[in-house]
């Protein structure tokens, strides 16, 4: 949210009380704008939508004010069978509910002006049908403790079977919603309490995710709230205030102002582009122009539940890092700002030096780069620590009883003589300092054929002190779901080769590599999502579950 454009002085507002009729219903409607509008255009229209149950407009009316006052038109209507409208909601359907939200924009929205589309638990699902709908007439979106369906559920009464649908483990996973999510190029607010007692916490994870993917994407966590966040905004409009200005981009944001506090007298932030391929974070590049003439400067901001959570840690590990690496041969960035907490950003942020070059994924030229992988994470290994500035003791990312093993492997025995491996104790080993995440897209490259290097080294978040071995089998796993296995081992023989050291027992680095290779089990979507943005979308389900798979076997092959 660091192109907003300047706050509006807050207008008078008057709310107009409707009556539509469409779907063989009157729905009820409020319609609110400002008295008068002056300077900036219009803002986009604002379409409130209410949950299911006992939802209805009137707990939207003061967001509904909110947005009129910003210089927004405003709607918000009773679906049927809900508030003054008439009908029952037994006789709803995400169908009807998409039906009737359409019919209302069309009649009161002149046709072609752009849309702000919120949506409160189940018109989650709803907005998502209207931005499939309208397309690139809606320009932000606000999900407040969104709900997705099944795509089967769509047409279903909700007394025609619906319940029996959506309690279905897992049905919610294929929702149409989560791919027109994914797709939205606009503004987003994910608005969600920090504990909801309806809402499954792996929906929410799933929303922002897709959300993530190429929306300019905020996360609002709301400490004290409930599910019910109609009720609760209108209760603490301080909270309702910061939705609206979030979906309008209005105002002076607070990481914006932090980052200028934090450059030298004179520099501003001019422009921000969101950079793609991360999973853990946000990550913008930010344009900044002051007496000296321009430069780039890269802001990292965790934004998810589950990262927000642990921010404080991993922000604070990568600020020391950075610290303890400026100066030496590793290319890493130079730390400019840390405010681990959010205290004074929208999140929990670290602003740092821009580093050159790029992340090459593609496949041609794999086996190059994977020598000069090898040679930069020796050089990694290599950095000296004191008791002071060393790391925390790595931990492992899987075990025995969390590895998913492919429900359609045509190989179980393979994966079981895995599992047996990793269920003994670690061998034991020299510890050293490790990055815990290299791989290669947390390595910029530049140049080009001799001239190729490696130009920057990033994320350094998950730092650590352990094995070498490790650093080897999580890079070794990586390149071998990327480009194969032989990729792999051309990694792990140019590391040995460049005076990188290992275990010298066999079954000891056959250890090391199955406990990072399982972690990735079933299919890697976890790295195959930033991957696929960046360019792979080769990278199937099925074609990573088979490259880990001949990865396996090849590791028993040669180690075991």
């Amino acid at each position: 949210m660091l192109d907003a454009i300047p706050a509006r002085p807050l207008l008078s507002v008057s709310v107009e009380e409707q009556v539509f009729e469409c779907d063989g219903e009157k729905l009820t409607c409020s319609v609110a704008s400002a008295d008068s509008v002056d300077g900036p255009p219009p803002a986009p229209t604002a379409v409130l939508l209410h949950g299911a149950g006992k939802g209805s407009k009137e707990r939207l009316l003061g967001l509904l004010a909110d947005f009129a006052a910003r210089g927004c038109r405003a709607i918000a209507f009773d679906f049927s069978g809900h508030g003054g409208s008439t009908g029952t909601l037994a006789a709803l359907s995400l169908e009807r509910r998409f039906t009737q939200a359409r019919a209302v924009i069309d009649a009161y929205v002149p046709s072609g002006d752009p849309l702000l589309l919120v949506g409160f638990s189940m018109s989650g699902q709803t907005v998502a049908d209207l931005t499939a709908h309208y397309g690139p007439r809606v320009v932000a979106l606000g999900l407040c403790a969104p709900a997705v369906y099944a795509e089967r559920a769509w047409p279903v009464r909700f007394d025609g079977g619906f319940t029996e649908i959506i309690r279905t483990p897992e049905a919610w996973r294929d929702s149409p919603a989560l791919r027109v999510y994914g797709a939205f190029p606009g503004r987003a607010v994910l608005a969600v309490p920090a504990l909801d007692a309806v809402i499954p916490p792996a929906v929410t994870e799933a929303v922002a995710a897709a959300l993530g993917t190429r929306s300019d994407f905020t996360h609002l966590v709301l400490d004290e709230a409930n599910h019910q966040l109609g009720l609760w905004l209108g209760e603490h409009p301080e909270e309702r205030a910061r939705l609206a200005d979030a979906l309008l981009g209005e105002g002076l944001p607070a990481t914006r102002a932090w980052v200028e506090d934090g450059l030298p007298d004179g520099e501003r932030v001019t422009g921000a582009e969101r950079l793609r391929g991360g999973w853990t974070s946000e990550m913008r590049r930010l344009d900044v122009e002051g007496p000296g003439g321009g430069r780039q400067v890269v802001l990292r901001s965790f934004v998810k539940p589950f990262f927000l959570r642990h921010a404080e840690a991993l922000l604070t590990r990568e600020a020391a890092v950075l610290t303890l690496l400026d100066g030496t041969d590793v290319p890493a960035a130079r730390l400019l700002a840390l405010d681990a907490t959010g205290a004074h950003c929208e999140h929990p942020s670290l602003l740092m030096s821009l580093l050159p070059g790029g992340v090459r994924l593609e496949d041609a030229g794999a086996e190059a780069r994977a020598v000069l992988l090898a040679r930069q994470l020796v050089g990694i290994h290599a950095v000296e620590v004191t008791d002071a500035t060393r790391p925390r003791t790595y931990e492992a990312w899987t075990s025995p009883e969390r590895v998913r093993v492919p429900e359609a492997t045509g190989r179980p025995g393979l994966w079981r003589r895995a599992l047996d491996v990793i269920w003994g104790e670690p061998p034991a080993h020299e510890a050293r300092f490790l990055h815990r995440d290299f791989h290669p897209g947390n390595v910029l490259f530049a140049g080009e054929g001799a001239e190729q290097r490696v130009s920057g080294v990033v994320d350094w978040v998950e730092t650590s002190w352990g094995p070498a071995d490790l650093d080897v089998a999580h890079c070794s796993t990586a390149l071998a779901l990327l480009h194969g296995p032989e990729v792999a081992e051309v990694f792990g023989d140019s590391y040995t080769a460049a005076g990188g050291r290992l275990s010298g027992n066999p079954a000891g680095h056959l250890y090391w590599r199955l406990l990072d290779a399982l972690a990735f089990a079933p299919d890697a979507e976890k790295v195959a999502v930033p991957w696929r943005q960046l360019g792979r979308t080769d990278l199937t389900p099925e074609v990573l579950t088979g490259r880990l798979e001949d990865y396996l076997a090849g590791l028993f092959a040669r180690f075991g």
